[in-house]
């Protein structure tokens, strides 16, 4: 058993007598967990605990950006509402904002841009959110998204635009849109 973890080196009348001490590396573990699953009330209590709220998973994600992910809207306002940043880019470089856009996820996408997402913000390769929803023909994401001050102009690291995007992966409801 690690001691450490489970206080066995601590004497009887030590400042942590009687409590379980557990590695930093585990409560963010235990919060990443929570983000994707959609489990406020652990997510909370690791907060609570001192888990920092931009922490992130071995592959780079931020909590935030696994509960939007995952379409956990709870668990998005619970982060949001204790600080989390919302353009934090995951290990790719892309934003929470990019990651709901292509799965279409406008509840979701509300709360971020109220919580101070960029509505333009680049991946690493210069994708924007609108980008994202455009390559995977998501009307109602890509209208919500104009409507909202995303750029129709904006150009990816390759020069292409979000009506290029939507022409290269066959997404013809929103080539349509894009062309209005």
């Amino acid at each position: 058993m690690n001691e450490r973890a489970i206080g066995l080196n601590e004497s009887a009348a030590g400042p942590t007598a009687g409590r379980i001490l557990v590695d930093p590396a585990d409560l963010v573990a235990l919060a990443v967990d929570a983000a994707r699953n959609g489990d406020t009330e652990t997510l909370a209590r690791a907060l609570a605990v001192g888990v920092p709220v931009n922490s992130t998973s071995p592959r780079g994600d931020s909590l935030l950006m696994l509960a939007c992910y995952y379409g956990h809207t709870g668990a998005v306002r619970l982060l949001l509402d204790n600080g989390a940043n919302a353009n934090q880019p995951d290990g790719r470089g892309q934003s929470p904002l990019s990651g709901v856009a292509f799965k279409g996820l406008i509840e979701v996408a509300e709360l971020l841009t109220a919580g101070g997402a960029a509505v333009d913000a680049p991946s690493g390769d210069g994708r924007t959110p609108l980008m994202m929803a455009a390559a995977f023909n998501r009307v109602e994401m890509v209208s919500w998204l104009l409507a909202h001050g995303a750029s129709s102009n904006a150009r990816d690291a390759a020069g292409l635009r979000a009506i290029d995007v939507a022409r290269a992966m066959n997404a013809n409801d929103v080539l349509v849109l894009l062309s209005a």
